[in-house]
C-alpha cells in the first residue's frame, strides 16, 4: 500500500488508515508485520515517547504520524 503524503487534502489519509486496518485484518494469522511509513515524521515530543521511544530523526512531526501512532496503539503493535 502506498501511504498518501503529508501534502495531500481531503479524505486520502482516512481512506488509507481504514484500508491499513482492513490488510491488518485480514493477515491477522501471521506472527510478525512491517508496517513502513516513509511520509511519517516522527517528533521528539514526550506523547510520543511510550511508543517510540527516544529516536528521531525530526525535532517537529506531521500530521502523518499521529494516525499512525493511532493506529498501532490500537493494534497493540510494539515498534
Amino acid at each position: 500500500m502506498h501511504a498518501p503524503s503529508e501534502e495531500k487534502i481531503g479524505d486520502s489519509k482516512g481512506i488509507f488508515v481504514g484500508e491499513l486496518k482492513q490488510v491488518f485484518n485480514h493477515f491477522c494469522k501471521y506472527h510478525m508485520k512491517i508496517l513502513l511509513d516513509f511520509n511519517a515524521k516522527l517528533g521528539r515530543e514526550n506523547i510520543f515517547k511510550p511508543t517510540f521511544g527516544n529516536e528521531s530523526l525530526h525535532h517537529d512531526r506531521n500530521d502523518n504520524v499521529v494516525r499512525i501512532v493511532n493506529f498501532v496503539t490500537s493494534k497493540n503493535i510494539v515498534v
